[in-house]
């Protein structure tokens, strides 16, 4: 069973910056994409970034030049730093990725969810 940990949300003027961990752990798997999708209230649930397993990355055109996704693929862990904050950036931002597990098949999980909230 695959799991995904979240860390890294909180509260933050705006301006101002968060870095949001994902990890995933189980055994006898490979991940195929991981990314970053946020839902504010009584809104639906978006992408922010994602990254594939071979590099590519795409972002929301509403973060581009503030949000940066990486990886530590030893770790089987995603990053997302977030910089220069702003309002309309609160919500609950969740990892979710898509993986093989050997003898099983792929599929997407999601994390928890942490909460971002930007104060003006």
């Amino acid at each position: 069973q695959v799991q995904l940990v979240e860390s890294g949300g909180g509260l933050v003027q705006a301006g101002g910056s968060l870095r949001l961990s994902c990890a995933a752990s189980g055994s006898s798997f490979s991940i195929n994409m991981m990314g970053w999708y946020r839902q504010a209230p009584e809104k639906e649930r978006e992408l922010v970034a994602r990254i594939t397993s071979n590099g590519n990355i795409n972002y929301a055109d509403s973060v581009k030049g503030r949000f940066t996704i990486s990886r530590d693929n030893a770790k089987n862990t995603v990053f997302l730093q977030m910089n220069s904050l702003k309002g309309e950036d609160t919500g609950v931002y969740y990892c979710k990725s898509i993986i093989t597990t050997t003898g099983r098949g792929t599929f997407q999980y999601w994390g928890q969810g942490t909460q971002v909230t930007v104060s003006s």
